[in-house]
């Protein structure tokens, strides 16, 4: 008996536990949201982050100086802000999602 004819039947037993749903990847938008957050991390992020969110106010937001944080970390910062800093809790305004969202993103580099 083939590796094939004994994978295959399990793939297909394992399909139809799922049933239909759809699986969508963690952290996926629709991308009239992903335009409304990318507006929001220029528009507001960058009022304090600087345009180019390579600080002003605020720390850097590029790629390399959020190297060490978790997205989940950066994820809770946007939620909670930080006390004692002009960063505010942005939770009320944006989803876990939403934050994880931009978390992703500026770890890759923010879109422009």
């Amino acid at each position: 008996m083939s590796f094939r004819m004994i994978i295959l039947p399990l793939l297909l037993s394992s399909a139809a536990l799922v049933g239909s749903e759809t699986i969508v990847p963690a952290h996926a938008l629709d991308s009239a949201r992903e335009s409304e957050l990318t507006h929001l991390v220029r528009q507001d992020c960058g009022s304090c982050h600087g345009m180019t969110l390579k600080g002003g106010l605020g720390g850097p937001l590029l790629p390399e100086s959020l190297a060490d944080l978790e997205s989940e970390s950066i994820a809770s910062i946007i939620l909670g802000g930080v006390p004692g800093k002009p960063m505010p809790p942005w939770q009320g305004e944006l989803s876990e999602e939403d934050a994880m969202w931009i978390a992703d993103n500026l770890k890759k580099g923010f879109p422009q």
